[in-house]
């Protein structure tokens, strides 16, 4: 997939700085610290640009799944560590538009752990802002799930949320966001978003392409 920018443009604006890109690694489960040194694990991440983190999570509704939040500090995950992808020339304004055109292609209701999941977002943002896919470690469960899913735990074999009770409202700028979550407890261990930390996650508003 092409960048979203030329690469002379691209390679103009890096030899003057530009703007970071950097992907936040999350574990979704303790048994990453040993399947972590063998190039395995089960991770969440997020891109983090102009400071702001963006993630893609699950929910039951046929709205958008992309979300922003504080860097390093997704709800329901476990930081990692942060690899730096690459700069850009974006404006913080021109980076949240993108974003906004990006959410439509992204529902909560379609989150998929194997074929459409967190990973899939950062890398499709990735591929379109810098023109290079992200680690392949980092998804790589997912892509080995699609020929074996019993290689996944059945506590994360879930396309979405279950039973997610007050999605709601918007806030002053017309974005999106959440500050109650609530879950059956037999699914609990099942919220790919969750609001339990304290952390505040705003959902991006879907863009007109």
């Amino acid at each position: 997939m092409g960048s979203f920018f030329s690469s002379s443009s691209r390679s103009s604006y890096e030899a003057l700085g530009g703007t970071q890109v950097v992907l936040n690694v999350y574990d979704l489960t303790p048994l990453n610290n040993y399947m972590y040194w063998f190039g395995l694990g089960i991770y969440h991440s997020g891109i983090e640009i102009h400071g702001l983190e963006y993630g893609f999570g699950a929910h039951d509704f046929p709205a958008t799944g992309v979300f922003e939040v504080e860097p390093k500090n997704c709800p329901g995950f476990v930081y990692r560590r942060s690899i730096t992808l690459g700069s850009i020339s974006l404006s913080p304004s021109e980076t949240h538009t993108f974003m906004e055109q990006l959410a439509s292609d992204y529902h909560g209701d379609t989150y998929h752990l194997i074929s459409k999941n967190c990973n899939h977002f950062t890398n499709d943002v990735s591929s379109k802002l810098i023109g290079k896919p992200i680690p392949g470690w980092v998804n790589r469960l997912a892509r080995l799930g699609a020929m074996c899913n019993c290689l996944l735990p059945e506590s994360l074999q879930v396309p979405a949320v279950k039973q997610i009770h007050d999605y709601h409202a918007f806030s002053e700028d017309g974005s999106e966001s959440f500050s109650i979550i609530t879950a059956d407890e037999a699914d609990q261990d099942r919220c790919l978003l969750s609001s339990s930390s304290g952390a505040e996650v705003t959902f991006v508003k879907e863009g007109h392409k």
